[in-house]
This record gives C-alpha cells, structure tokens and sequence, in this order.
C-alpha cells in the first residue's frame, strides 16, 4: 500500500495560474512556515528566514522584483524564503534547546566545528545558506500540498531589489520565492520526469 506521503509528492505540480483574490489567514501561513522548519539543516543551524507577502501593496512590490510574473500577484501569498550567511554565530541560540537530546558533549564539538568550518569561509556560508533555504522551501511546497493548496517555486526575482524592497540585510539571502495558493484549473498537469535509471547509480 502506498504511504500517504508517497501520494501527496506524487500529486505535487508546479503551479504558475492562481485563482486571484483568494486569502489564506494567518494560522494556516504559521502552520505552513512551522512545518517548513522541520527541515534539515547542518548542526541544525535553522539558518533560514521566511517573509509572507500577501497585500496588495506588497505584491506589486514584490512582483516588479520578480519581472513581473503575475503569479505573485494572484497567488494568495508569495514567501520570500532565505538562507541566513554566517549561521555558526547563531548556532547556540539555535542549538542549546537540542542539549537534552544531544549531550553537552556534542553540543560544545559541534559549536566548535562550526565555527572553525565556517567562520572564514563566505563560500560555504553562502552554500550553506541555500542548502538550507532550499530545504525548507521544498518542505512548505509539501506542507501546501497536504493542506489541498498548490504551490510554485521560483528563481526568476532581482535578489537585491527583494532585499532593498523587503529590508532584508546583508546576513539574509533571498534564495527562492514560493507562491502558494488555490490553482486554476488551467494549470499544466505535472510535467514528465526522467526515467530514475537515468540519474540513478548504485555504488
């Protein structure tokens, strides 16, 4: 028997037509950035930032920021997701609610391993960043799913105008937009992925 959540990623589509002037209120926008950051992130950094973006005034915003494509402006909230540079500084903040699960040990070693990794390194932080920015992003597009909403993401978007046009400093990094909202029925069905022998290979 299939598994629910085999099903649900099966039916997931890239959604780019919104049924316009629809809403989404703001405990189901919380429960969607809450199931998000279950995602995995390294040492559990938690290194990402989440903006909902659904007035009007903020949607025109953000859609100039994304070459106009009129998804952002008819989906029922557009999220901003971001990759947060420089996580280790903030990982004992992050970290010490897991000190129960993991140990002082292992608490302190990876403090210390994090540091050392990253402290001098912008390019791992920045990879870091959208490791874990896309993690999250994935992980909220299925949260929509199971809650009977579509969803898209997107990469078209001016990074430094969201950045300028949302406040966003120069820590944060906008990786990805994802809309979500209720689909047209127009939308194109999921389009057909490469045969798994293709990308598969067993070591």
């Amino acid at each position: 028997m299939q598994h629910p959540v085999h099903a649900l990623i099966a039916a997931r589509q890239s959604v780019t037509r919104y049924e316009p002037g629809q809403a989404l209120d703001d405990a189901s926008i919380v429960e969607l950035v809450r199931l998000a950051t279950l995602a995995p992130s390294a040492y559990n950094f938690q290194n990402w930032h989440f903006i909902a973006v659904r007035t009007p005034a903020a949607k025109a915003r953000l859609q100039a920021a994304a070459y106009g494509q009129p998804q952002v402006g008819d989906a029922a909230v557009t999220f901003i997701i971001s990759g947060l540079l420089a996580a280790h500084e903030g990982l004992p903040r992050a970290l010490r609610p897991a000190v129960g699960i993991v140990g002082d040990a292992v608490f302190q070693s990876w403090l210390a391993a994090a540091t050392a990794a990253h402290a001098h390194d912008p390019r791992l932080q920045r990879d870091e960043a959208i490791r874990s920015a896309s993690l999250a992003a994935m992980t909220l597009m299925l949260a929509a799913q199971g809650m009977g909403l579509a969803s898209g993401a997107m990469g078209g978007f001016d990074a430094q105008a969201v950045a300028r046009e949302f406040g966003l400093d120069a820590r944060t990094l906008p990786v990805m937009l994802v809309t979500v909202g209720r689909a047209r029925a127009d939308n194109w069905p999921q389009k057909p992925r490469l045969p798994v022998s293709e990308v598969l290979v067993f070591a």
